[in-house]
């Protein structure tokens, strides 16, 4: 198991989603302590090379993974979530 943390800004992108939303993404924060034996992760690149992704329906959940630390940097709808 590792910790789980969510920025400030992931935290703000959280408390702003529907609340359906927010309880899938709740799914996959708890799944997330699990890493690296998490399903359905994707590497990203260019810009974002060493972070990675998971989806929940429209909504994804950008984190890079240190060690025993998984940092979640953004948590949006998928048109938004890449963008600065």
């Amino acid at each position: 198991m590792v910790s789980v943390v969510i920025t400030p800004d992931a935290q703000e992108q959280f408390k702003g989603l529907p609340k359906a939303a927010r309880a899938r993404i709740m799914v996959v924060l708890e799944r997330l302590a699990r890493w690296p034996e998490v399903s359905g992760v994707k590497p990203l690149r260019g810009e974002m090379s060493g972070s990675y992704r998971i989806r929940t329906g429209d909504y994804r959940v950008v984190f890079r993974a240190h060690a025993d630390v998984v940092t979640v940097l953004r948590i949006g709808i998928r048109r938004d979530v890449y963008e600065d």
